[in-house]
């Protein structure tokens, strides 16, 4: 793919072929941060970036993020989860290891409004994006030349009510063919079904253009402007099957009044949308997120 091509995706790789990232949540008790630092260190890791949170020290749950540099850690990565493992089971952690030059597959599904798509495609082609954007869906013909012109598979996958199951199993049946890690809605004017979304959990990124909860379900912009708002929004979080409720990732706000019609709200609205939607993908592309019920802890 032309993604590959690229000169800073190459440098990236060469970069930080040493590097490698550890994700943990667990309950929170005395010793935690000594058992994984020692650990690593025992493996020839030089910690480069650590974060932490405790929802409440006394009986509350425990996360941590850390990237460390290891000699040959591509090589040695499944030798030390597997060493690692009985530390986890000591602390009874949820954790996953990672490979900091892991290049996720990103499929986008679009409908007719291109904003969100735009941002993303300019933000990868920058290399902001450190992602490899497998493959394009969308249920309407518009965005095709645009996308193509990227050198990214575009799929043509028309919905309606009746044919709704046959076109989540092509769709499925898409990204299973391209090993996809992360699917983004970019404006993407359909509801999953539950099972396609049971399919990929935690792993379906929505931008809705409000500030949830406000002003959940359709048509939020004119529910906005018949309230009279003063701020509006947008808020990019996981699906899940209850609609516009899954764990949020990103919101952004601004400043509107008496003088913005819908139009205007809509206009200012999409700069958020995008901004907001871009943010999202780009923290759990780099594993900056963790989902903790239906809240999510964020590393920036």
């Amino acid at each position: 793919m032309m993604y590959f091509q690229q000169k800073h995706v190459r440098d990236f790789v060469d970069k930080y072929k040493h590097r490698a990232r550890l994700l943990i949540s667990c309950p929170d008790q005395p010793g935690i941060v000594a058992a994984v630092t020692t650990f690593l260190h025992e493996q020839g890791a030089n910690i480069v970036e650590s974060n932490q949170y405790s929802t409440d020290p006394e009986g509350g749950t425990f996360f941590l993020r850390i990237e460390f540099d290891a000699p040959n850690i591509r090589e040695r990565k499944e030798e030390i989860e597997k060493k690692f493992a009985t530390i986890a089971q000591r602390f009874a952690m949820d954790w996953k290891f990672s490979l900091h030059t892991h290049i996720k597959k990103v499929a986008i599904f679009v409908s007719k409004e291109e904003h969100c798509l735009l941002e993303l495609l300019w933000e990868w082609q920058a290399g902001e994006l450190l992602a490899d954007f497998a493959l394009v869906i969308s249920n309407h013909e518009q965005m095709r030349e645009t996308v193509e012109s990227f050198g990214i598979p575009y799929y043509y996958v028309p919905v309606t009510k009746e044919t709704k199951q046959e076109a989540e199993a092509k769709q499925i049946e898409l990204l299973k063919q391209y090993d996809v890690d992360v699917i983004v809605l970019a404006r993407y004017m359909q509801i999953l079904s539950p099972r396609f979304v049971s399919m990929f959990p935690a792993r379906i990124i929505n931008i809705h253009h409000s500030f949830l909860p406000a002003f959940i379900g359709a048509r939020p912009y004119e529910q906005a402007y018949r309230r009279g708002v003063k701020l509006i929004g947008a808020t990019s979080h996981y699906v899940t099957d209850d609609l516009d409720e899954g764990p949020i990732i990103e919101q952004d706000v601004e400043r509107v009044d008496h003088k913005h019609h819908i139009e205007d709200l809509k206009r200012v609205g999409r700069i958020i949308e995008k901004t907001v939607l871009v943010r999202a993908l780009k923290w759990h592309l780099e594993d900056r997120v963790i989902i903790h019920e239906n809240k999510t802890i964020v590393f920036k």
